[in-house]
């Protein structure tokens, strides 16, 4: 038998004594340190869509993921307007500054897509919310409908085959040219892209391949851009619309983009040209561009995107116009593009809530109107990291993994966290004490406020206390000690009989929020914040997302990660 096993014999003169057994003794040592308060997390919502499944696996640990599915904020659950941190916004609700002053606790909005016309984001930037967008996604598929819009165009392909599927026959070459007139060759046809973004600039590659001269105009993007493209750049917006064979519209919808292709505009364009738009609904006006058709201005259009949506063709002054192609608003979307745009707009969102507003964010629109105050950040991240700290500091001298504290201190690479317990570390040091033949020795606060000392370990002939009762009055005696920093210095062994181990202690100020040991207090108190938002919900297997909008019923449903949460005040 060693020399430990010997140490905890309840007595040397009775061999058959039985030694206590140390994990019972690790567990009942468990209840002196209370567990640290959850930490509720933020709540964020998918405003104008019911599928959480490509969103909820990035912010399951950091956010509880809701669904509203409405088309305006007067069908949103009061419980997302009083409560929500973060919306997810697709293109089908609109959100002006009255709407968004619904909201007590939005901080970020994440566009899924590109365009953020239904968002006024110099609002929101004054009401201290940062909107995002997500511009990289479905480059390539807006890029391809693009070319496919501009071919139909040119080639009549869809209006051909519209023919055949209503029964048209065409028994003879005079009914094939008949029914084709107007269709035209492509090389060496002038395109215009107004816009020379992402999509922009993939369209004009792909249309050279197709033998298009392509010109283009963007007053932003950098001289020389050109060359590395091999198109032509116009220096203003008349020379491209008389240039151009076919203008393809690839800007951003703002106060100077709004209605660019008016009458005037329309006008100053090639008599018989195409027009495609597969950027935004508003940068044409809709009136002039059924007028020009009629009279033959243009010869014809291809719109995915139109101002007032979800579009209705017969309500729109493009029914009786000839030549036209709608579609609705469909250019981005592939199997592909939808799973990636909405797990990098779930990636945006999760850098807003565990990043610096709007530091962390990596495509903040509203930078230039931001008003920050109180960033939902420096709030909620302290309070959830006191959480974490704490719970690392309670694991590791509590329950099952005391032991593994008391054997990290025996060997010197005991790891103190911030915020950490003295009681907590005294709990640990005290099972290392027993099993290594050391009387702890502990010293309480001379003066109130100050910086409490602990005693170094020291070796005495007293005999080492081997029962629970005995080791449990010496915790008792920690209980109200108050929390400090504890950093372990040197690799002190007492069984090596080398000099015993040096601990510092550093006094936590009373302003600053404390995490407790032996008596946790309320994270919400201590953070200063008031009442928390409330108890915890029941909980359910069903892993359906919930509907948040505003219903008959009065039972508000929320989703953690797969788990379902019911807060009703009724029967759930």
């Amino acid at each position: 038998m060693d020399n430990l096993d010997k140490n905890l014999m309840q007595g040397k003169d009775n061999p058959a004594a039985k030694r206590p057994r140390i994990d019972r003794l690790a567990e009942n040592m468990g209840s002196v340190v209370k567990k640290p308060d959850k930490v509720e997390k933020p709540i964020v919502a998918l405003l104008d869509g019911r599928d959480c499944t490509q969103e909820m696996p990035i912010l399951k640990d950091n956010a509880v993921l809701a669904f509203c599915d409405a088309t305006s904020t007067s069908e949103i659950h009061q419980k997302v307007l009083n409560e929500a941190v973060g919306a997810l916004v697709w293109h089908s609700i609109t959100l002006t500054k009255e709407d968004l002053q619904k909201f007590k606790c939005l901080k970020i909005i994440v566009r899924i897509g590109s365009s953020f016309d239904n968002i006024d984001i110099k609002g929101a930037g004054e009401l201290g919310i940062a909107v995002c967008n997500i511009p990289s996604y479905g480059v390539e598929e807006v890029a391809d409908s693009t070319l496919c819009n501009i071919l139909n165009l040119y080639r009549k392909t869809f209006e051909l085959a519209s023919k055949v599927k209503d029964g048209v026959k065409f028994p003879s070459i005079e009914s094939i040219k008949s029914a084709a007139q107007g269709s035209q060759r492509i090389r060496y046809s002038v395109l215009g892209l107004i816009g020379l973004g992402r999509v922009g600039t993939a369209v004009a590659l792909r249309a050279k391949m197709f033998g298009f001269e392509v010109i283009f105009y963007d007053p932003y993007v950098v001289d020389g851009i050109e060359k590395s493209l091999g198109i032509t750049r116009t220096d203003n917006l008349d020379e491209i619309l008389s240039k151009s064979d076919c203008i393809s519209l690839h800007c951003t919808l703002n106060e100077h983009t709004h209605h660019l292709i008016n009458d005037s505009a329309l006008h100053r364009m090639k008599k018989g040209a195409f027009l495609v738009n597969t950027a935004c609904g508003g940068l044409l006006d809709e009136h002039a561009v059924a007028n020009a058709l009629k009279l033959g201005v243009l010869k014809g259009v291809a719109l995915d995107c139109l101002e007032n949506e979800p579009f209705c063709l017969t309500d729109s002054p493009l029914s009786h116009a000839p030549n036209v192609i709608c579609t609705p608003n469909c250019s981005w979307f592939s199997d592909k593009s939808c799973i990636q745009v909405r797990r990098e707009a779930a990636q945006e969102m999760l850098r807003g809530l565990t990043s610096k507003i709007p530091d962390g964010l990596r495509n903040c629109v509203n930078k230039d109107f931001l008003v920050l105050s109180n960033s939902y950040n420096d709030q909620h991240q302290q309070q959830q990291q006191q959480s974490v700290v704490a719970q690392a500091a309670i694991n590791q001298f509590t329950g099952a993994n005391a032991l593994a504290a008391a054997a990290a201190l025996n060997n010197g690479t005991f790891n103190a966290y911030p915020n950490q317990n003295l009681a907590a570390y005294q709990v640990a040091a005290a099972l290392q004490n027993q099993l290594s033949g050391i009387a702890p020795a502990i010293s309480k606060p001379n003066v109130a406020g100050t910086t409490p000392a602990i005693a170094s370990p020291q070796p005495t002939p007293t005999q080492v206390p081997s029962t629970l009762s005995n080791l449990m009055a010496v915790t008792e005696q920690l209980s109200n000690i108050p929390p400090v920093t504890a950093a372990q210095n040197g690799t002190a062994s007492a069984k090596q009989n080398l000099p015993p181990q040096q601990v510092q202690t550093t006094h936590i100020p009373a302003a600053a929020p404390a995490v407790s040991g032996a008596q946790l207090e309320s994270l919400a108190a201590s953070n200063g914040n008031g009442a928390s938002r409330g108890a915890s919900p029941k909980l359910s297997s069903n892993p359906t997302p919930p509907n948040l909008s505003a219903g008959a019923d009065s039972t508000t449903t929320v989703v953690v990660g797969a788990t379902q949460q019911t807060a009703s005040n009724g029967d759930a």
